[in-house]
């Protein structure tokens, strides 16, 4: 039995906009983000969220066993939405510490039906690794590209290809990178015309804008 007083859900959202609405899990209690996911569940037949330490996870999985728990990108899902085809999405990390941010959005991805391939720690700081990788990534529809430090590795990534390039900048770095600022900034500053450019360490954000742009094209 599910407590409706904390929160307003739209189950509409599947239906208006073309996914369903996701749950933000920091902050909110074990059991509202359990009633959550029951809601969302039975409204559209799966349910997902974000950003759930794994403290709480262990109290949202012993209530609710189908759950499925993503420690590294701190993600829980409850099923999946259908394959939406074969379109694939690359998530592309420049190094090992970004990995948390990209796990977000490429278990986000999966939830909404996309086919996924991880290119992982291929940064700048040893370009060749890129070089030997960009031939598979130019293959994908889209491709994200998750960067701390100075955020170089999107501006390179999108200077390459073709397909849509949407860049994330994420916390990690020393002192000067203002815990992901600096990436923020260089990314938002890059001259790789029409690279797209999400919020720090929002890996869901840039799943999301991907699903939209697949979704988009599959309407026209």
């Amino acid at each position: 039995m599910t407590d409706p007083s904390h929160s307003t859900l739209d189950p509409g959202r599947l239906a208006r906009q073309g996914f369903p609405e996701i749950i933000y899990c920091q902050s909110k209690t074990a059991a509202q983000v359990i009633d959550n996911l029951r809601a969302l569940a039975a409204a559209n037949g799966c349910a997902f969220g974000t950003r759930l330490d794994p403290e709480k996870a262990a109290s949202v999985i012993s209530a609710i066993p189908d759950a499925t728990y993503d420690p590294m990108g701190r993600t829980i899902r409850l099923g999946n939405m259908p394959v939406t085809g074969n379109r694939r999405i690359a998530v592309v990390t420049a190094g090992t510490s970004d990995l948390p941010v990209a796990a977000e959005a490429a278990a986000t991805l999966s939830f909404l039906g996309h086919p996924v391939d991880h290119f992982t720690d291929i940064g700048v700081a040893g370009i060749h690794r890129l070089h030997g990788r960009i031939d598979e990534i130019r293959a994908a529809a889209v491709v994200i590209v998750v960067a701390g430090m100075e955020g170089a590795l999107p501006s390179v990534v999108g200077g390459l290809l073709s397909a849509p390039v949407i860049a994330v900048p994420t916390s990690v770095g020393y002192g000067a990178a203002f815990e992901g600022l600096a990436a923020l900034l260089g990314m938002l500053n890059s001259c790789a015309a029409g690279l797209t450019v999400v919020n720090i360490d929002n890996g869901f954000g840039a799943a999301m804008a991907a699903h939209r742009i697949l979704q988009s094209h599959v309407i026209q």
